[in-house]
């Protein structure tokens, strides 16, 4: 690959693969990862740092300073998922229906090897915040560990955040500044009518029908009423209606989620999809109750420190760091760190032939990526406390 990784990280490579498929073979699912929390406090306390456990329940902060200086901080997300791994390998996931398939495994690993290099060379002058955060997937740990106090506990000048990508070639990386990550939201709208026998339908006032004519209707927001220059997407990914064939039901929801680059266009999904189903329900003469949860807000990376981080890692991936990677609309709750401090999240291709997406039940994080993401993220801190 021509990249330059930290000779100490490419030695100690089995050791951290083998710290991975553990953690891997052992998944716990948000706000649960007390395993996962003692193993990283374990190793965090051998190398020297200063560790707080117990907040959001189950988060992990490491500190070290080396000198007066500027401080920095690193997290790294420790979740499972609540879904069933299906593929054989000697370290699959050994608690059913749970499962690493977004590499939360490999990110600890990746930030836990950088962590004890750092401590190990101190190479650095200020003070070093390794944050490990629970509960990305869904649940919002990450806005807990920021309620709870996590930066006027530990002070942070900047913020880093990063993720493995399959959609970028293994041995490329990328990072861009702006709205790089679309916002999260979910709604759920309970369509009530009239039940009755299906061979008479006229006497009811059919749910079934409102919900179909809702479900289309929902897709004209995205392709007539939010600009084309735009991002956003609306997916109605549940409907649930009736028990059998001749029963018309009383009632029946939907429900999916919204997701969008701009508050903007966030804004006009959620009043335009109360105001598509409350109509649509008016015209069938059935009613609608209409819930929508804001969750995670859009990723949006810092301008000045995206060109600090671009510039380590256009020096260490040459040809292979891609600045130009579309933003993603899946989400993510370290936004609700940027929001709160200058910062920018990273992506670390590991895509290749036979490789599959996260969130698939045959993912696996590449062990490969371990030295490569921690050499990226020890040159961060040593340029960023130079």
């Amino acid at each position: 690959m021509g990249l330059q990784i930290i000779a100490a990280l490419n030695d100690q490579h089995p050791t951290h693969t083998a710290w991975r498929r553990d953690l891997h073979a052992h998944p716990e699912i948000g706000f649960n990862e007390t395993r996962t929390a003692a193993f990283v406090a374990t190793q965090l306390r051998a190398a020297g740092f200063t560790v707080t456990t117990g907040i959001a329940e189950t988060g992990v902060v490491g500190t070290l300073r080396t000198g007066d200086g500027p401080s920095i901080g690193l997290r790294a997300d420790m979740d499972a998922l609540p879904m069933a791994e299906e593929a054989d390998r000697p370290w699959a996931s050994r608690h059913p229906g749970l499962f690493h398939g977004c590499g939360h495994d490999g990110h600890t690993v990746c930030l836990l090897a950088a962590a004890r290099h750092l401590a190990e060379t101190r190479q650095f002058r200020g003070t070093l915040t390794v944050i490990f955060q629970p509960a990305e997937e869904g649940l919002g740990g990450g806005r807990r560990m920021v309620d709870e106090g996590l930066f006027e506990r530990f002070p942070c000048d900047s913020i880093f955040g990063f993720h493995n990508m399959p959609l970028l070639p293994f041995g490329t990386a990328s990072v861009r500044s702006g709205p790089a990550m679309a916002s999260f939201d979910e709604f759920k709208v309970v369509m009530t009518g009239r039940g009755g026998h299906a061979g008479m339908p006229h006497t009811t006032r059919d749910p079934a029908l409102a919900l179909a004519e809702a479900a289309c209707a929902l897709q004209g927001l995205v392709s007539r009423e939010v600009s084309a220059h735009a991002a956003a997407v609306l997916s109605v990914t549940q409907i649930h209606v009736g028990t059998t064939h001749n029963v018309v039901a009383d009632a029946g929801w939907l429900g999916g989620t919204v997701r969008a680059l701009d508050d903007d266009a966030r804004g006009l999904l959620e009043r335009g999809l109360a105001r598509v189903c409350t109509g649509v329900a008016a015209a069938r003469d059935v009613t609608a109750e209409v819930t929508y949860q804001r969750g995670y807000p859009v990723l949006i990376n810092d301008p000045d420190q995206t060109a600090f981080a671009a510039s380590i890692l256009g020096d260490l991936f040459k040809d292979g760091f891609q600045p130009d990677f579309a933003p993603l609309m899946a989400a993510e709750d370290f936004a609700f760190m940027l929001q709160k401090r200058p910062g920018a999240y990273l992506l670390f291709g590991q895509g290749g032939e036979g490789g599959c997406m996260v969130h698939n039940p045959h993912y696996d994080f590449d062990d490969r990526l371990i030295p490569i993401v921690a050499t990226a993220l020890v040159r961060l801190v040593e340029a960023r406390l130079a």
